[in-house]
């Protein structure tokens, strides 16, 4: 029954899980986690406050400081102060971070677009169909 909602979570659970490890293992063994790599893209757009990158990865603050630090000691992000406080400080992509996070994401979608090459036109659909309704899980 795929309509019960306790067992749809559990499945939605692990498929996700599997995917998550599947582009994972697009930046094994590189010296940048994928951890690391979800905070770079979290910068991608606009510098960020600390606090709102450990309330975003849902991590405490001494956890986020160590994330960056180890970012910023590999050149991927850069500290700054935010204009509207001085006291505040930001973090933001350095364009060497740019580069490599643009860098796996192509690889992501390189492995993902052969993962999706060996489905069949009717399971790409149906993948197709469900996204927007993953997307909006993701929002909640």
């Amino acid at each position: 029954m795929r309509e019960d909602p306790i067992r749809l979570a559990e499945e939605v659970s692990s498929v996700l899980r599997h995917l998550v490890l599947l582009l994972r293992r697009t930046v094994a063994g590189q010296p940048v986690t994928s951890q690391q790599y979800a905070v770079l893209g979290s910068l991608e757009r606009t510098p960020r406050r600390m606090t709102e990158l450990a309330e975003e990865h849902a991590v405490q603050l001494p956890t986020m400081t160590v994330q960056i630090n180890r970012l910023e000691d590999a050149g991927l992000v850069a500290r700054g102060a935010d204009p509207a406080d001085a006291r505040v400080r930001t973090v933001e992509l350095t364009d060497e971070g740019r580069e490599r996070l643009l860098a796996v994401r192509q690889a992501r979608i390189g492995h993902l677009t052969r993962e999706l090459a060996a489905l069949t036109e009717q399971e790409r659909a149906a993948l197709a169909a469900a996204l927007p309704v993953l997307a909006k899980l993701g929002r909640s």
